[in-house]
């Protein structure tokens, strides 16, 4: 006769489900309690990373300061409510782990930016910014020699923990969670160059300024509306000596003064590949040469022979740097123009050529807005305005530099001042587009550019496949409308209006290209590499209104990998650029 208990072993099945089921239920609760919290904090650590941006940016100093204390505390809150056993438990489950190692890592990585930053705020507290501006063309150096120290070491950890973000598999979490992390991964890029950046002003800024001796520079105006490599036709030219800090403007020169070479310059087996002998022989298509490692000994060989005067170094930079430099500066006024930050860019690129019609005139104009840019950015504007604006132009690659010091120039071919070729590593790998116009006009004012990658696997091998979307949106009857110095009035035999372009895409390092068709149809191509890069190029021609699309695919050593980046040519207004899906043909 039963007495109605369970058997021990049924009971002890029973309390067994029943102390689990308590467990998880316990356990689901506290992960997402917590959980809840992180998510709140990284909230708070996403909005205070944007405000301590947008004060740095703004050079408000005593609002960073308060700031960053409040995002070293948000994150570091984040960072415990993660790092328990339970919730690394939770990591394993099946679907929804990925969400909690993402949260996890991001808030780890959030942690280490904080306390990177932290002290670098504090660091530029305690240095009178306006004491880094010009003040009569001059600029006191002493400041930088105590920013050296600091500033390495914050952005030695700023350089790791993009590294750890770029690595978040922000692609298996839920879309909310994954924006987050691309968002974040935005934040701590930005970090990192600001404070690299600033580390190499600190250290290249005194002897580059003259602290140990004169220095001269060539600093080379480039063209945004007749596309080159590292973008636009060299235009307009100016010397510049730098001593104890002081810049003086010492001689203006136009590519007029620059006839073309009968032998050409010494070219990189990639360059002569693309371009053939240009660059080599013409100045204004210097920088068509993608390396500006390989650009700026050219343009310092090419005045060195003109005026017999020892380049230091070269600085090129283009036509949107002037618009930057104008909202810290105000206007300018040169020949029969008055420009401010929204005026200036049409005006050089458009304006110009419909009012100044004689090709001699334009570059005297062009010689004017260059004096008048350089002497009020030398000494009219607001320092930390100033110090943004050269950030903004450096963020867009807008400025190069080569030195002639070795010392120097191994530091600046490391940062992205430079303008080296990009090196795969593990942040992930570079693919890059090179737009050149080869119109003989000025007609890139009209165009525009969208660019999309995407990784995957085709038929069994990594593939990373680039498109490229040109258009010419110039005026239907552009033929009648547009000057002829904007057309190039079929000088090389692109009829008026149309724009020919040279499109080169590379890929990743190591990897070959598969395929390349332009409107789904394959065409002869020109083929190059950069060091193991391979590099594609198509010659295109658009008539008013009409779009090309090119896509080259990439496969092997390198290619497939999620994490790759898009490196390109400067235009006057950035290209849009996305991720696709990949499609396997």
């Amino acid at each position: 006769m039963s007495d109605g208990r369970l058997p021990v072993r049924r009971r002890w099945v029973r309390w067994t489900i029943t102390a689990a089921v308590t467990l998880l239920m316990v356990a689901t609760g506290w992960v997402v309690i917590r959980g809840a919290g992180a998510v709140g904090e990284l909230q708070g650590v996403k909005d205070s990373a944007s405000e301590l941006r947008t004060a740095i940016a703004d050079g408000d100093i005593e609002r960073a300061e308060r700031v960053a204390p409040r995002l070293v505390t948000q994150s570091s809150r984040a960072r415990e409510l993660t790092s328990d056993v339970v919730w690394r438990v939770f990591e394993f489950v099946p679907l929804l782990g990925a969400n909690f190692t993402a949260v996890r890592e991001v808030a780890g990585v959030a942690s280490t930016v904080a306390d990177a930053v932290a002290p670098v705020v504090g660091i530029a507290g305690d240095v009178d910014l306006a004491s880094l501006g010009f003040s009569g063309s001059g600029m006191d150096l002493s400041p930088f020699a105590g920013l050296q120290a600091p500033l390495a070491a914050a952005g030695l950890s700023l350089s790791d923990a993009e590294v750890r973000a770029q690595q978040i598999d922000a692609d298996a979490a839920l879309p909310p969670l994954a924006d987050a992390v691309r968002e974040m991964r935005d934040v701590i890029t930005q970090a990192a160059t600001v404070v690299g950046a600033l580390h190499g002003a600190s250290v290249l800024l005194p002897p580059m300024l003259g602290a140990d001796g004169a220095r001269t520079y060539v600093v080379a105006m480039q063209n945004n509306a007749e596309l080159r490599s590292e973008g636009g036709i060299v235009g307009s030219l100016a010397l510049l000596r730098a001593e104890d800090g002081r810049i003086t403007i010492v001689r203006q020169a136009s590519t007029a003064d620059f006839p073309a070479l009968d032998a050409p310059l010494p070219l990189s087996d990639s360059t002569l590949a693309l371009f053939d002998e240009g660059p080599g022989r013409h100045i204004q298509n210097v920088t068509s040469i993608p390396d500006f490692t390989e650009a700026g000994p050219v343009l310092a060989q090419r005045w060195e022979q003109q005026f017999g005067e020892r380049i230091d170094g070269v600085v090129a930079i283009d036509a949107v740097v002037a618009s930057h430099l104008l909202r810290a500066a105000g206007s300018i006024a040169f020949g029969p123009f008055t420009a401010d930050a929204d005026t200036i860019v049409p005006i050089l690129l458009s304006d110009v050529y419909a009012t100044v019609p004689d090709p001699t005139e334009q570059d005297i104009v062009f010689g004017q807005a260059a004096s008048a840019l350089f002497s009020v950015a030398l000494s009219g504007s607001d320092p930390k305005q100033l110090i943004a604006a050269l950030a903004v132009s450096a963020d867009e690659n807008r400025i190069r530099i080569w030195s002639a010091h070795e010392d120097e120039q191994e530091m600046l071919a490391a940062s992205t001042l430079g303008g080296a070729l990009p090196t795969d590593g593990e942040r992930g790998p570079y693919v890059g587009v090179l737009l050149n116009d080869a119109t003989g006009g000025k007609m890139d004012f009209y165009t525009d550019a969208e660019i999309s990658t995407a990784v995957g696997i085709c038929h069994g091998e990594p593939t990373t496949q680039v498109r490229v979307r040109w258009s010419n949106d110039a005026p239907p009857d552009a033929e009648q409308t547009l000057p002829l110095y904007v057309t190039g009035n079929g000088i090389f035999g692109v009829y008026a209006g149309n724009v020919r372009t040279l499109i080169a895409i590379y890929g990743p390092e190591g990897a070959t290209m598969q395929y390349a068709e332009r409107d789904g149809e394959e065409e002869p191509v020109q083929t190059a590499l950069f060091g193991t890069r391979s590099v594609v190029q198509h010659e295109v021609e658009l008539s008013p209104g009409e779009s090309t699309t090119i896509t080259v695919s990439f496969i092997g050593e390198g290619a497939g990998d999620r994490l790759t980046r898009i490196q390109h040519t400067p235009m006057i207004d950035a290209p849009e650029t996305t991720r696709s899906e990949i499609v396997c043909r």
